[in-house]
């Protein structure tokens, strides 16, 4: 996927400026910031937004819409593009504006930054442990609520693919849904005639169901929570007939095993929820 729109970048930073200034995203946020307002009104600085760990950087669009939604005068000049690898102490951008309206955006743009930047890691991370496989990482709906866009572009950021995104794009039949239609083929058969132009995915926790949703002819079978015996057996069972996906506590430990098992993808929502924050700091600096 792309990136997310203008129109959601603006209306997530707005809500995120509102939450920080106490007010609603109506209101003129450039009155709210009563620390802000202790600095000359028409003083300008130049900040550098520095780095302070090796890292994949995501997020541009949402720091900078931080800064213009307060002041669209400010200036700001990127060194690295999303999806580039930055460094311990790189000078990632410098901000050069309005010093009051800086200081008040500062906390919302590193949110965002520091956040979508961590989800780009993780999945690089991800990535990279399955180097030279097969195999690709996709992400999952285990995300920040409301970030739904922003985490599933930051994970293409870091390398990943992204799976549906939501419940609306894709049909995903999973142990619940087999248990309340009957069976997996009456769920499969039901999805189809519902929903003719959607793609069916099938969980299956054993190699029974496996060749049950492997006989229904899906389009992908997900793999919970399988040993790496029965992912191999899984794979030659199907002979490549559709595609697979494992899933189901999978770590950086183990993922490389999982996908030398010939599984087409791997999915894990740790690369969204169970993330660390980037370390970045804005700060002023003296001009010339």
């Amino acid at each position: 996927m792309t990136s997310p729109s203008p129109n959601d970048v603006h209306e997530q930073v707005q809500q995120a400026l509102a939450e920080d200034l106490g007010t609603t995203t109506n209101s003129n946020f450039k009155n709210q910031d009563v620390t802000a307002s202790l600095i000359p009104e028409a003083k300008e600085l130049t900040a550098q937004l520095i780095c302070r760990e090796k890292a994949i950087l995501c997020g541009r669009d949402w720091f900078n819409t931080a800064f213009k939604l307060l002041d669209n005068k400010i200036k700001i000049n990127w060194y690295f593009a999303d999806g580039e690898e930055i460094n311990n102490n790189d000078v990632v951008c410098e901000v050069h504006g309005n010093a009051r309206y800086i200081l008040t955006a500062e906390r919302t743009a590193l949110n965002f930054l520091q956040t979508l930047s961590a989800t780009a890691t993780q999945t690089y991370q991800y990535v990279q442990a399955i180097e030279n496989t097969d195999c690709k990482i996709l992400d999952t709906r285990k995300t920040i609520p409301g970030l739904r866009l922003a985490q599933k572009y930051a994970v293409t950021c870091g390398g990943g693919l992204n799976h549906r995104i939501g419940l609306y794009d894709m049909i995903l039949i999973k142990e619940n849904h087999i248990h309340a239609a009957g069976s997996i083929f009456a769920a499969v058969n039901k999805a189809r005639d519902e929903f003719k132009n959607l793609k069916i995915e099938v969980e299956v926790e054993n190699i029974d169901e496996l060749q049950q949703a492997i006989d229904a002819e899906v389009d992908r079978i997900l793999l919970d929570n399988m040993s790496i015996a029965t992912l191999k057996e899984a794979v030659s069972i199907n002979n490549n007939r559709i595609d697979l996906e494992a899933s189901g506590n999978i770590t950086l430990e183990t993922i490389r095993s999982v996908a030398e098992t010939g599984v087409d993808y791997i999915s894990t929502g740790a690369i969204t929820k169970n993330i660390n924050a980037i370390d970045f700091s804005l700060r002023f600096v003296e001009e010339n």
